[in-house]
């Protein structure tokens, strides 16, 4: 049985929701083992057949731990079949929901010494109803300049689940 590493750094849990369906989709054959990449201090990568990292998107920016674990395994990260994927609101629009063509991912590329060969872009989740105050009013804000929902009652998932799947296969097949 195939072992796989999957590492998250998720802000509302919808990343870790799209490993698990990849996980799903990888099927039977792969033992997944789904980690934090806040509270992971090494991994062995030798104990891995395949490795994907999902990290999402807040504020603009990734999580600085997403960072600093890419530079403390970067040779790993170089010589393993590893797969990168992040999440975000902006992904919910055409043409902002490719590696090519989403900024966040440009900007990840730009700042990362790792340049993932097997990349992917997913559309987040808006959950407002789980948001503290000051997020409920700065997403709202933000939502209200891109065109999104600005309905601070509704919960709207915006990942395309296909696109998931599809990644999923690809990620099998590295």
């Amino acid at each position: 049985m195939e072992k796989v590493l999957l590492l998250h750094s998720s802000s509302d849990g919808q990343t870790v929701k799209i490993l698990r369906r990849i996980e799903e989709a990888l099927g039977e054959d792969c033992a997944c083992e789904l980690v934090d990449l806040n509270n992971v201090t090494s991994v062995n990568f030798a104990d891995y057949s395949r490795v994907l990292i999902g990290a999402s998107v807040r504020y603009g920016h990734l999580n600085k731990k997403l960072y600093q674990f890419i530079e403390k395994n970067l040779t790993a990260l170089e010589q393993a079949k590893v797969g990168f994927f992040c999440v975000n609101l902006t992904a919910r629009k055409e043409g902002k929901n490719t590696p090519e063509t989403s900024a966040y991912m440009l900007k990840f590329l730009k700042r990362s010494p790792w340049q993932p060969k097997l990349q992917a872009v997913f559309a987040g989740a808006l959950r407002y109803p789980r948001y503290n105050w000051l997020d409920r009013v700065m997403i709202q804000l933000i939502m209200r300049i891109t065109g999104g929902e600005t309905d601070t009652t509704k919960e709207v998932e915006y990942t395309d689940w296909e696109k998931v799947k599809q990644f999923a296969s690809q990620f099998k097949a590295i």
